[in-house]
């Protein structure tokens, strides 16, 4: 009785104008509302809703959304609906913006609370200010998964919102930025939360490749590269602060880069009301000729706890206040593979074994118990025995 009474609305919702359709979805009775829900709507070439912003004109408050594998050329969405799940099905589906945008903003704009995005591809969005985005939110928390974001002006551009919790996990973001050294793969406004996970973020075009402004910060074993022909600025950037958790990446600076510094940590201003730096159990590379600072601390900063990482390449490993305990700097003959970025330890490396307990701040545990597996995955660190240093866990071939 429920797929009836949906598919009778979603197959009158087709006939309507795009501004009728969002109308007749709200203006449904309550009654109709409960038996059709949680509805899934589906999105595809062979469906009656043809591209996804159909959908987005008639879904309602807790909806599914299944996008059929395929490319939606053209189409843009504002989903202003509260507690979506819109996911790809078959594979994931293509948002090619070629010169199309929602609002002058992005391709979808997102102004609905607590929705979920899975297994999507966005790519080309530009607009007139230069600021244009895959995915901007506006509304009060977001979860990306499975999701690839290229060749955007801005992976994902999020608002300021301290009541948002932004969670981006298993998700690749490349070329995103116009070049302008504004624009990044994930730039982050004020907003209570973000967490980035078991991610590959590569390539910002000038701009950074993660740069957050949320009050607290969970930057956790991702891979955060140039490689040997990218250019952006600061790999990870927390321009004003905050609680910031950097645990188990494996981080790199290529050659083509015009900025030193990789990570940056209260470079316009320490702004927030906690600001303190937890970097731990990461292995980080220089491959840029003239040196790096591997980290810069803004003076003033009340905490910065550099423990148990793996630095290689030539540079300062810290600009600014900090403590720095138990690291190494080693060369990069000592790992599996360092030309392909796989920065996993070789048999007798120094990183083996030298690792202390690095405790727990704020209630959070700072010891690693994950690391990245290449691409936009992970496996379970065991650390049998004494923990090794940076990234990766030792293992025997």
């Amino acid at each position: 009785m429920r797929t009836t009474v949906r598919v009778l609305v979603v197959a009158s919702a087709m006939s309507l104008a795009p501004a009728s359709r969002h109308a007749a979805a709200a203006d449904m009775p309550e009654a109709t509302r409960q038996g059709a829900h949680p509805a899934v709507l589906h999105v595809g070439a062979n469906r009656e809703l043809k591209r996804p912003s159909a959908a987005a004109q008639i879904a309602v408050d807790g909806d599914i959304i299944e996008i059929d594998a395929g490319i939606y050329a053209g189409d843009v969405a504002v989903w202003r609906q509260h507690r979506l799940k819109i996911r790809g099905f078959g594979g994931r589906a293509l948002l090619r913006a070629d010169g199309a945008d929602a609002e002058g903003k992005a391709i979808w704009v997102v102004k609905g609370n607590d929705t979920t995005i899975e297994k999507v591809e966005f790519s080309g969005a530009k607009v007139s200010d230069g600021n244009g985005a895959g995915i901007r939110l506006e509304g009060a928390g977001l979860t990306v998964r499975d999701c690839y974001f290229h060749d955007n002006e801005n992976g994902i551009l999020a608002a300021a919102n301290q009541a948002s919790d932004i969670v981006v996990e298993h998700s690749e973001f490349a070329r995103n930025g116009s070049g302008d050294g504004y624009t990044h793969n994930l730039y982050i406004g004020y907003t209570r939360s973000f967490t980035l996970r078991f991610s590959y973020v590569h390539h910002a075009v000038v701009g950074h490749n993660v740069k957050s402004r949320a009050l607290k910060n969970y930057i956790m074993y991702n891979r955060i590269m140039d490689e040997n022909d990218g250019r952006s600025s600061y790999a990870i950037d927390f321009p004003n602060g905050g609680l910031a958790f950097v645990i188990g990446n494996a981080i790199q600076q290529g050659p083509a880069t015009e900025n030193p510094t990789i990570v940056s940590y209260g470079a316009e201003g320490l702004q927030r009301p906690l600001n303190e730096l937890y970097f731990v159990n990461n292995t980080v590379v220089n491959d840029r000729p003239n040196g790096a600072r591997f980290l810069f601390v803004k003076t003033g900063t009340p905490l910065a706890a550099i423990v148990n990482n793996v630095f290689a390449g030539r540079g300062d490993v810290l600009s600014g206040p900090g403590e720095l305990r138990n690291n190494v700097a080693v060369a990069k003959t000592e790992f599996v593979d360092a030309a392909g970025f796989d920065y996993r330890p070789r048999a007798g490396a120094a990183a083996i074994g030298r690792g202390v307990d690095p405790g727990s701040a704020h209630g959070f545990e700072l010891r690693p118990t994950a690391e990245y597996a290449h691409k936009v995955g992970n496996r379970t660190r065991n650390n049998p025995g004494k923990l090794d240093l940076g990234a990766f866990e030792y293992q025997p071939r």
